[in-house]
């Protein structure tokens, strides 16, 4: 089992930043992407940013320029680097992590933080 724990989250006023962080731990072996998503209230969960063992990394349109994912391969860690916060940005943030065993794709979630941006 794999288990993803956030941090980082909390209130903002609008134009500000966050950096969200995102724990790694148990069978990290076969991890070959980590992202972020996010849900707002009475909204499905969207993509935010991931990025691949390869070093790809993409962005959902909404959030480019503002965003950066990186990851901390030592640390087992991956970040949410996030600048010019708006409301809009208002939502819970989940860590994912998808990982390949024994040719079976599975996904793998955090708790969530909480991110509000509000004056």
């Amino acid at each position: 089992q794999v288990q993803l724990v956030e941090s980082g989250g909390g209130l903002v006023q609008p134009g500000g930043s966050l950096r969200l962080s995102c724990a790694v731990s148990g069978s990290v072996f076969g991890i070959f992407a980590m992202g972020w998503y996010r849900q707002a209230p009475g909204k499905g969960r969207e993509l935010v940013a991931r990025a691949t063992n390869g070093g790809t990394t993409n962005y959902a349109d909404s959030v480019k320029d503002r965003f950066t994912i990186s990851r901390d391969n030592a640390k087992n860690t991956v970040y949410l680097q996030a600048n010019s916060l708006q409301p809009e940005d208002t939502a819970v943030y989940y860590c994912n992590a998808k990982r390949m065993y024994a040719g079976v794709v599975a996904d793998y979630w955090g708790q969530g933080t909480q991110v509000t941006v509000s004056s």
